[in-house]
């Protein structure tokens, strides 16, 4: 796992990112711990589990997990995060992220603006069904300009029509133009909402 010591602007805005997210979890109630994620079959703890995983696992032992996932990262991560969430509770989990947030870490095979989507994304995971604070436009942007394309790759979305945010310099797709706020058009591009299904008004 590769950690860069200097951080560099993108490094910054996930350490504001990871720190926004301690001020809103010290709040969240037990229950909410518990709640449904945007990640399919977690509650709120386990996708905390996932983004702190990195600062905890070393490259031998997610190696070794890997070959008993049969090198499906997925499986992989979703073994991980209920092992943990069975190990430990809301308040260590909370600590997991609150004692990492200015750690400089990148996802292998991945940049700043990697590690940047990866906070922004899952603290969406988490906020939007409880209802919290989304990250600032300006942040979204720089997730969506960054890595906006390579979003849609990896998630396996198929545009019909151009999302255009409303409140960041972005755009992307072909077609009708459809406008969206930024954290509506990243859920969208991260499949974590259907643009077709009505969930956004035209």
């Amino acid at each position: 796992m590769f950690r860069q010591p200097d951080p560099t602007p993108l490094d910054r805005e996930a350490f504001a990112e990871r720190s926004r997210l301690v001020g809103l979890l010290e709040e969240l109630p037990e229950s909410g711990w518990d709640a449904r994620s945007l990640c399919e079959g977690w509650r709120v703890r386990e996708v905390v589990a996932h983004m702190t995983m990195p600062y905890r696992t070393t490259p031998l032992a997610m190696l070794s997990g890997l070959a008993r996932a049969r090198f499906s990262f997925d499986r992989f991560a979703n073994a991980a995060a209920r092992r943990d969430t069975a190990e430990h509770d809301s308040s260590h989990l909370l600590r997991f992220l609150a004692d990492n947030i200015t750690t400089v870490w990148h996802p292998p095979g991945g940049g700043d603006d990697a590690a940047l989507s990866h906070d922004v994304i899952h603290g969406l995971d988490i906020t939007e069904p409880l209802g919290l604070p989304a990250p600032p436009p300006e942040r979204i942007g720089l997730v969506l300009r960054h890595g906006g394309e390579r979003a849609l790759a990896h998630f396996g979305v198929a545009l019909d029509r151009t999302l255009v945010a409303s409140d960041t310099d972005f755009s992307i797709g072909h077609g009708a133009p459809l406008e969206l706020a930024s954290k509506d058009l990243l859920l969208a591009i991260s499949n974590r909402r259907t643009v077709d299904a009505g969930q956004f008004d035209d």
